[in-house]
């Protein structure tokens, strides 16, 4: 599509945003999780099989370069500066051949190209150097769209004494989501951080940022995660 037709959609999807939201909050949808006390960030598949041209997944590079980097740099140097965890999430697979007897696909690959995520090439599945951990960052390698289906996360959040996770990463359709949506669903305050979120297709982002707001977690900008997260270390002084 051109940036025409983009810019076009993203009006009729405001446009039908502003219709639904009256909706939803008519019957008591959208209300506020709102911030804990003890966050934690949550950035999921920002790898450079994603983040970088040249691979099925990789997502929209002008807003992955001008607008979900800049953002998470932004956001990685205010938790940093605060003391808060962070989680980089990725995914590979150690048995890619969609002909094995037996592989760590499941059955994902029936619907998509993940047999081209090798654990053998980590360059694929490592976190893009812009954006890299740094000590006392945990990676966390998934193997499912939720960050926290069948992993450790969920454990280490908890024991760590984590109220609130903002999420961060690709896709906002399927692995963003789906970790949000468990998230909540294990007890955790969800954010969904709106510049650091994208996807391959347009009007993705738009839309499930929308309904995530409605049902699953706060949908806040960079600026405000960044101010709250400023604001815990001046509390706690």
């Amino acid at each position: 599509m051109t940036e025409i037709d983009n810019a076009a959609l993203d009006r009729m999807l405001q446009q039908a945003f502003e219709t639904a939201s009256q909706l939803y909050k008519e019957r008591g949808f959208q209300r506020r999780v709102g911030f804990g006390s003890r966050p934690a960030l949550i950035s999921v598949d920002l790898a450079n099989a994603w983040t970088r041209p040249g691979n099925p997944f990789t997502c929209d590079q002008e807003k992955m370069n001008g607008e979900i980097i800049p953002g998470m740099q932004k956001l990685l140097a205010a938790c940093r500066a605060n003391g808060i965890p962070v989680v980089h999430v990725t995914t590979a697979y150690e048995i890619p051949d969609r002909t094995s007897a037996f592989t760590d696909m499941g059955l994902w690959h029936c619907k998509i190209p993940i047999e081209v995520v090798d654990i053998a090439n980590k360059d694929l599945w490592a976190i893009d150097s812009r954006i890299a951990p740094v000590p006392g960052e945990y990676t966390l390698l998934k193997k499912r769209a939720s960050a926290f289906h069948g992993t450790e996360l969920a454990g280490i959040l908890r024991a760590n004494d984590i109220d609130t996770i903002m999420v961060t990463g690709v896709t906002a359709c399927a692995c963003v989501r789906q970790t949000i949506c468990d998230g909540l669903a294990d007890g955790f305050r969800t954010i969904a951080v709106k510049e650091c979120i994208g996807d391959r297709v347009p009007g993705a982002v738009a839309w499930n940022l929308f309904d995530i707001d409605a049902k699953f977690a706060d949908v806040e900008t960079v600026d405000t995660c960044v101010a709250y997260l400023n604001g815990l270390q001046r509390a706690a002084a």
